[in-house]
């Protein structure tokens, strides 16, 4: 049910954000990683769904919080109940637009940034995220690695367990489209 809610809204965002040139990526993996003294703690989400528009300059990435998988099952627990609130906001989103022309007739290795909102945990905030979009004929990989800061999007950490979780936390993407 949740895929399918998932898969119904993105193709109303498509309809509605995206034009002719588009490309998707259903099983796009987003990761994490917060590193601190006293624990590492990592997780991957395999069912991140994005699109980009390249006759606009447009892209859009949907996850479900959820989807998140962990090495223990405590910690994946907590990231959903206490610190996501996954119930209350069960998916983040980036929607924004990229800063530099994109001809994806060419094979390469571009450097990209993309300006636009990531609404996380009922956070909206802008963000310029940078990245590498690989062209290879009909194969488009993007790969971008940024930080979040907790605090911007009103994450909060219990004093019992804040050295245990890193303020910033590392995240990377890779997403492989196809033509829709």
């Amino acid at each position: 049910m949740k895929k399918g809610l998932l898969i119904i809204t993105l193709s109303f965002i498509a309809i509605t954000v995206f034009g002719q040139n588009q490309w998707i990526c259903r099983k796009g993996e987003t990761s994490f990683f917060s590193e601190t003294p006293l624990e590492n703690i990592a997780a991957v989400n395999k069912n991140v769904v994005s699109l980009i528009d390249f006759s606009k300059g447009e892209i859009a990435v949907k996850m479900t919080m959820t989807d998140f998988k962990f090495q223990n099952h405590l910690m994946e627990e907590h990231f959903n109940e206490n610190y996501m609130e996954s119930e209350k906001y069960p998916t983040a989103t980036f929607i924004g637009k990229f800063q530099e022309p994109i001809d994806i007739s060419k094979n390469g290795t571009y450097e990209i940034s993309a300006k636009g909102l990531l609404n996380m945990h009922g956070v909206q905030k802008e963000r310029l995220m940078k990245g590498k979009l690989i062209v290879n004929n009909n194969d488009i990989t993007l790969i971008s690695e940024f930080d979040i800061t907790l605090k911007d999007h009103k994450i909060e950490v219990p004093t019992l367990v804040i050295a245990k979780i890193a303020e910033v936390i590392s995240i990377k993407d890779k997403f492989v489209f196809n033509k829709k």
